[in-house]
């Protein structure tokens, strides 16, 4: 295993083609597989929540989705060989199932669009493909039916696009129960890929420019989490960096 770490969490050194090559390989095993994806705002948060830090570093996979955590790690001399996007990722492995013929489930966001989404892949693939959908407004005490259900379905990749921390801490807490060979967590993707909100350019994804996109489009719900996480987490580096020249 590729494994650094940045600002105390670990991360893989994998590239998107590695990370579904894992993936698909254990998926054939039969070897559960547990995914994140951190970018500055997780790392910050992680930073400040036991709950958050334990849900990730318990992960058997963890990318760098956000292109400042690529260039923090080439900043920390231990860089990492590329983004790894959890939409893409999660464009790749769907791709996957259709191929290998496996069910997915998708849990979250509301109910227009998730099932819209479950809508737009059965379209484009097989209505097979899709072992269940739910959106994610629930109550606490709802969780673990909400778990069992999804363990009862027959899927064998689970995608929940819920916000952070919540969605981390839930598939750690009820792994076990949720019992699908593949989960992971892909934050807003349901509404990008059910067109409620369209996704930075290409360029703009490219020159790490992503989340000054998302701010634009939601500045009071984005503006804090964005500017002031990054400005947090240049802080989180720089400290590491310095410890890092203390003791060479």
């Amino acid at each position: 295993m590729k494994r650094i770490s940045i600002c105390n969490i670990p991360v893989d050194a994998y590239t998107m083609e590695e990370t579904v090559g894992l993936i698909d390989d254990a998926l054939q095993e039969n070897r559960p597989i547990h995914h994140v994806v951190i970018n500055a705002a997780k790392v910050v948060n992680a930073n400040k929540n036991v709950e958050l830090m334990d849900s990730i570093v318990n992960c058997d996979i963890i990318n760098a989705d956000g292109q400042g955590v690529v260039w923090a790690s080439r900043f920390l001399n231990k860089p990492l060989p590329e983004r790894v996007a959890g939409i893409d990722l999660m464009d790749e492995l769907i791709a996957l199932a259709h191929r290998k013929g496996y069910k997915i489930y998708l849990l979250g966001a509301k109910e227009e669009i998730v099932s819209k989404v479950a809508r737009i892949l059965s379209e484009k693939y097989s209505p097979d493909i899709i072992g269940g959908y739910r959106n994610g407004y629930y109550k606490p005490d709802e969780e673990l039916e909400i778990a069992r259900s999804i363990g009862s379905s027959g899927a064998k990749m689970l995608f929940v696009a819920i916000t952070s921390p919540k969605k981390e801490i839930f598939l750690n807490k009820y792994k076990d129960e949720i019992n699908v060979p593949f989960i992971m967590g892909v934050g807003g993707s349901f509404d990008v890929v059910a067109g409620f909100v369209k996704r930075a350019p290409r360029w703009m994804q490219v020159a790490g420019l992503e989340w000054f996109y998302r701010v634009i489009q939601e500045p009071r719900r984005m503006w804090k989490r964005y500017l002031v996480g990054n400005i947090e987490f240049g802080y989180l580096v720089m400290k590491e960096k310095m410890q890092f020249n203390k003791a060479k």
